[in-house]
């Protein structure tokens, strides 16, 4: 099973449509793509997740999928897939596919049929009600975008529930036939020679319609069917939930995972957000000692920013108001009351120091790191755009038309390209930050290799440690053949950081990473640290 892949991998999340076009029609595509890959290699990354590829209106970045088993024709066609597939594992990439199943367009050819009356063999398909729903206005993913769950069609003379926009009908997986379509389309781009799939808003998939409380037999089951047609496939799964109910997602039979393979760090992404904000390393501190204990084989995803909102809604509105005030204090920066939509480089105020910081930070948490296309280059926002495409702009190549994105006129662009400003493309670029050797893409570069080197980091222990400051965190990954001792400044202030002999029992301590020349031995006793510095600290025997 190649080693448990995923638990020293680094994932780079893509949005195809944003990332390369390659026939001058203003839509990145897949040979586009498979033209970047030497690029992707040289980086550091070994797993490619894709932002759905499917057919779709695109109303919703690709999420309201209409074709579960073909790649929309903006971006290619199932050969153009096949032979990324084919580059990428001659580089040694594996790719991963969102598997988009709570809901679909509805354009789907399963939502028309549901339609067409009560007794199509596609109506429970989806979920409906023949009176208004008590409910009808509570538990809307995005309010303010949205007022309500639950909307009337007048083809179908019934309600149907859709928790994310009204072009997204919920699927009913309590329904045998949706859960058997399920597994044929995960079945399907596995033969194909996909890793795994990311799974959308996974809560969503174990609510019963029924109700009753959720039933995470469906997760099982999905993870029995990826397994049989591939062993070392993985199931990604995005579950905000909280930390008692973390562990059904993975499950325990037999203290080995049995459900999902993996899951996004959500509490621990919001600790980091806060602990930035504050200058305190105390918020990760905590998190990291709450943090449930995983099953055999499970894996932590982490993450500072991915293709949706910063969400901030497990924080309490002091800890909220504090990275609001910090990261997105004007109101066009903030989102659905929980959340703000930049990029982390504009929210660092493009201080290199704590972008460094910040992305240290990431890459030495336990689990697998997961980074946004741009995040290499330091790429903005543009506030412009509505919700959350306001993250969601062309890749910025060079400084050249359209940021080398495309050919085409500027008008036929999928999105615009950010052309202003300190993040514009003639400014930040690709191109620009390979000629320059203290570039932020080659730290990125440096960072992800060394990473790779560090498998304590995704397989080890971690302990925190105690660093006697409040803006210090200080932690130890270990593994039997290797332990591995991580310092972070939160802080602007140098500082010099004391710890207790047995926090390196007598190994060599030498730095494989910092954020700049440290003189002489580490010694516990005093280890220097600059102002928003870092260091990795290998110990030898």
């Amino acid at each position: 099973m190649a080693g448990r892949w995923y638990r020293n991998a680094v994932i780079y999340s893509v949005d195809v449509r944003l990332f390369q076009d390659s026939d001058g029609d203003g839509i990145g595509d897949l040979p586009g793509l498979i033209d970047r890959m030497d690029y992707l290699s040289r980086l550091g990354v070994n797993t490619l997740w894709l932002n759905p590829i499917h057919p779709s209106p695109f109303r919703d970045g690709g999420y309201d999928v209409t074709d579960h088993f073909a790649v929309d024709p903006s971006l290619g066609d199932l050969g153009d897939m096949a032979l990324l597939l084919s580059e990428a594992a001659e580089r040694g990439v594996r790719v991963m596919l969102d598997l988009v199943v709570n809901h679909t367009s509805d354009e789907h050819p399963w939502f028309k049929a549901a339609c067409a009356g009560s007794r199509s063999p596609r109506r429970d398909f989806y979920v409906w009600s023949d009176t208004e729903p008590a409910d009808r206005w509570e538990g809307q993913v995005f309010p303010g975008a949205e007022r309500e769950t639950w909307t009337f069609h007048e083809g179908a003379g019934a309600w149907y529930r859709h928790r994310f926009y009204r072009s997204e009908p919920d699927l009913n997986t309590d329904h045998p036939e949706v859960q058997k379509q399920i597994f044929k389309i995960a079945e399907f781009w596995l033969r194909l020679g996909v890793s795994g799939f990311r799974i959308d808003a996974a809560p969503f998939l174990v609510d019963r319609v029924a109700g009753g409380g959720p039933d995470y037999t469906f997760l099982r089951e999905m993870r029995d069917a990826v397994s049989w047609r591939a062993g070392d496939a993985v199931l990604l799964a995005e579950a905000n939930v909280e930390n008692d109910e973390l562990l059904e997602y993975v499950g325990q039979a037999d203290g080995t995972a049995s459900r999902a393979t993996m899951l996004f760090a959500f509490r621990l992404n919001q600790a980091m957000m806060l602990a930035l904000a504050r200058c305190d390393a105390r918020p990760i501190r905590d998190v990291l000692a709450a943090l449930p204990d995983l099953p055999k084989h499970a894996q932590w995803a982490t993450f500072l920013r991915n293709h949706d909102e910063v969400d901030l809604g497990r924080l309490t509105p002091a800890e909220r108001r504090d990275v609001f005030a910090a990261f997105g204090p004007e109101p066009e920066m903030q989102l659905y009351d929980r959340g703000i939509r930049r990029r982390l480089a504009p929210m660092l105020n493009n201080d290199r120091r704590r972008i460094e910081l910040a992305y240290s930070l990431q890459f030495t948490m336990p689990g697998t790191p997961v980074i946004r296309y741009g995040d290499e280059i330091g790429m903005g926002e543009d506030l412009r755009l509505p919700q959350r495409e306001a993250i969601r702009t062309p890749m910025q190549w060079t400084d050249t038309a359209n940021a080398g994105f495309s050919t085409a006129n500027p008008s036929a662009l999928v999105a615009p390209v950010i052309d202003e400003g300190p993040y514009g493309f003639r400014t930040v670029n690709v191109t620009a930050q390979r000629r320059d050797e203290k570039s932020l893409l080659v730290w990125f570069e440096r960072m992800l290799h060394t990473l790779r080197e560090c498998p304590e980091v995704g397989r080890g222990h971690h302990e925190v440690l105690d660093a006697g400051l409040d803006g210090v965190l200080a932690h130890r990954a270990t593994l039997p053949e290797g332990r591995m001792l991580f310092l972070h400044n939160l802080t602007a202030e140098p500082c010099e950081v004391r710890l207790r002999p047995d926090a390196v029992d007598g190994a060599q301590a030498v730095d494989i990473a910092a954020d700049g020349p440290y003189d002489g031995p580490v010694d516990v006793r005093g280890i220097g640290l600059s102002g928003y510095g870092y260091r990795w600290i290998r110990l030898r025997s």
